[in-house]
């Protein structure tokens, strides 16, 4: 019996690359495009949504894009991290408080003001802007190698030498999270 392969050339002419571009780099553009998609998506509905459920939904879809976004620039351990902590720490408590804080029935009535709204795009276009110069204004340089397959032990040893920073800041993080979380279920009783 005779195994028959997919040809590469099938695949680079149905996608309709550009000459130069290969299949994989047109797959990994794809990828890259669609945890992009996801992130935007998941801001969009957090920001948007009228529930708090679903707006806790949408971080948690937005900060699972940013996840992807990390395995992609070959950082496996921090999208990991992105998920244990920002989507089952984080979103996990704030979802706790909203459903001691919110009855089902309840809607949120945001009233939308022209000044509110007027500075919050400002606001995101000089981030953007800032963003923008920094990315433009770096010299990029390559992927870098791919990191060595760590233990446990390497792993902890770099979260208390070299990232015991940013290990101290997540703590930081779970404990807004976490009081901000008490904050809208004593909200909730107060109704």
């Amino acid at each position: 019996m005779t195994t028959q392969t997919f040809p590469a050339e099938a695949l680079t002419g149905f996608l309709l690359l550009p000459p130069g571009l290969t299949a994989s780099q047109a797959l990994a553009g794809l990828l890259f495009l669609g945890f992009v998609a996801i992130t935007l998506a998941g801001a969009v509905v957090a920001t948007g949504a009228r529930r708090l459920v679903r707006s806790v939904a949408g971080l948690a879809l937005c900060f699972l894009g940013v996840a992807g976004l990390y395995y992609y620039l070959a950082s496996p351990f921090v999208a990991l991290m992105q998920i244990l902590i920002y989507i089952g720490a984080v979103c996990v408590t704030i979802i706790f408080a909203v459903m001691l804080a919110e009855t089902a029935d309840q809607e949120r009535q945001v009233e939308r003001k022209p000044v509110m709204v007027f500075l919050g795009l400002a606001g995101s276009a000089a981030i953007t802007a800032a963003l923008a110069w920094v990315a433009l204004g770096t010299k990029w340089t390559g992927a870098p190698a791919a990191p060595e397959a760590g233990s446990l032990e390497k792993v902890g040893q770099s979260l208390l030498t070299t990232y015991s920073m940013s290990f101290e800041l997540i703590s930081v993080v779970l404990l807004v999270a976490i009081v901000g979380s008490l904050v809208l279920a004593r909200a909730g009783r107060d109704k």
